[in-house]
C-alpha cells in the first residue's frame, strides 16, 4: 500500500508512521517529492491496518497498490526514476545512445570502434565479454580479457560501459569492470541471478525475454528492486512472433506502456529487434518518437567480418547519420513523462 502524507506533515509524524509500519512487518520505501512525501509499504495489508494508518496524524490517505508488481509501479512511485551512470543520466529527458559491437573481438578493434562511436555522438559503450550463443561452437567472447578491454576503452573515451552478466558466479568480476550490468533476454527469468543483482549497487539493464509478456517483464524487474537495487533500466529488444522477415518483432507499444505502468526508464534495442541493419535507423527514430529514454545499437567497422550479429550492425558512418536524425527528433519532442 501507499501512504500519502499531508503537505504540512511534520518530520516527527513521518517518523512515527515509518516506525509503526516497520513494527507491523512492512518493508518501507520513502519517496520525497517537491510537494508531498509518499511512503511505499510492502507487506500483508488488511482493511483494518489501512484504517489504522489513515487515522494517524499527518496522513492524508492510504492507497492500495493493485498491480502484482509493487515497487516498480507508478502507484508506488509517481516520479520518474533517473539512473545515474557517472556523469550520464538515463530517464532525465535526454535520449542516451549506447553503441558498440555485439562482442569485444580484440583490443585493437574495440578501441578503434569505441573512439569512432564517441566521435559520432554515442554517450555509452556496449560490448559483450561473455556471449550466450545458441551453438556451443560459436564465438563465446573473450571473458575477463574482454572486460579489461572495455575498462580500457572507458578510460580512453570517458564513456561508461555496458556488458552482459550471465552467471551469479561472475557478478563480482563483471561489476568490477562494467558501469551497467545487462541481463540478456535468455536470462530475464533467471530469478537466482535477478535476486543477486538486487544486492549490488550498480545499474541493471533488463532485456525483455523473447516470449515475455509486459507483466512478466516488469515482474522480473520487481525481483531486482525488491532485493534492494532500484537502479533498473527496462530494454525492449523485440519478441518472437510468427513473422519471419525480421529477427524479432520490435514492440514499440511497450515504451509508453512501461512508462505508464512503472517509474522505470526504458531503452530500445532496434538491432536485436529487427536483425537487419537497414531497419535499425527507422526503428530507432520511431522508438525516440515513442518516448524512450535510450537507444542501444550495434556498430562494427566491417559488419561482414563480425564474429557475431554482423547483419544487424551499422557501420560507423551509418551510425553517425542515425545519431543526427535521432537528435533532431528528440529535440522536437516535449515532455515524454507519463
Amino acid at each position: 500500500m501507499i501512504i500519502v502524507m499531508e503537505r504540512n506533515a511534520a518530520p516527527e509524524q513521518l517518523q512515527v508512521v515509518k516506525e509503526r509500519l516497520q513494527d507491523k512487518g512492512f518493508k518501507v520505501h520513502l519517496s520525497q517529492g517537491v510537494e508531498r512525501t509518499i511512503i511505499g509499504a510492502i507487506g500483508d495489508k488488511t482493511p483494518a491496518l489501512m484504517e489504522l494508518f489513515e487515522t494517524m496524524p499527518g496522513v492524508e490517505k492510504v492507497v492500495p497498490v493493485m498491480q502484482p508488481f509493487k515497487m516498480a509501479s507508478r502507484e508506488f512511485q509517481m516520479e520518474q526514476s533517473i539512473i545515474k551512470v557517472g556523469n550520464t543520466e538515463i530517464g532525465s529527458g535526454q535520449v542516451q545512445i549506447i553503441a558498440g559491437p555485439c562482442a569485444v573481438e580484440s583490443r585493437e578493434k574495440f578501441l578503434e570502434i569505441a573512439k569512432l562511436v564517441k566521435e559520432s555522438g554515442a554517450t555509452m559503450l556496449r560490448g559483450g565479454a561473455f556471449k550466450p550463443r545458441t551453438s556451443p561452437y560459436s564465438f563465446q567472447g573473450l571473458e575477463k580479457e574482454g572486460l579489461e578491454i572495455l575498462a580500457e576503452a572507458r578510460q580512453i573515451t570517458g564513456l561508461p560501459v555496458v556488458t552482459e552478466i550471465m552467471d551469479t558466479r561472475l557478478i563480482e568480476m563483471v561489476a568490477g569492470f562494467a558501469d551497467i550490468l545487462q541481463v540478456g533476454a535468455r536470462n530475464m527469468q533467471n530469478f537466482f541471478l535477478l535476486r543477486e543483482l538486487g544486492k549490488i549497487n550498480k545499474p541493471v539493464l533488463l532485456k525483455r525475454g523473447a516470449s515475455a509478456t509486459i507483466e512478466e517483464w516488469i515482474m522480473a524487474a520487481e525481483y531486482i528492486i525488491s532485493s534492494g537495487n532500484n537502479q533498473v533500466i527496462m530494454c525492449e529488444r523485440g519478441i518472437r512472433t510468427f513473422e519471419n522477415y525480421t529477427r524479432n518483432t520490435l514492440d514499440l507499444s511497450a515504451v509508453p506502456l512501461i512508462k505508464q505502468l512503472t517509474h522505470l526508464p526504458v531503452m530500445v534495442d532496434p538491432s536485436h529487434g529487427t536483425g537487419k541493419w537497414k531497419l535499425v535507423e527507422p526503428m530507432a527514430m520511431a522508438a525516440v518518437a515513442a518516448g524512450c529514454d535510450a537507444i542501444m545499437v550495434e556498430v562494427h567497422q566491417n559488419p561482414s567480418e563480425a564474429l557475431s550479429d554482423g547483419p544487424q550492425s551499422l557501420t560507423p558512418e551509418r551510425f553517425g547519420k542515425m545519431v543526427r536524425k535521432i537528435r533532431t527528433i528528440a529535440s522536437s519532442l516535449g515532455d515524454n513523462n507519463y
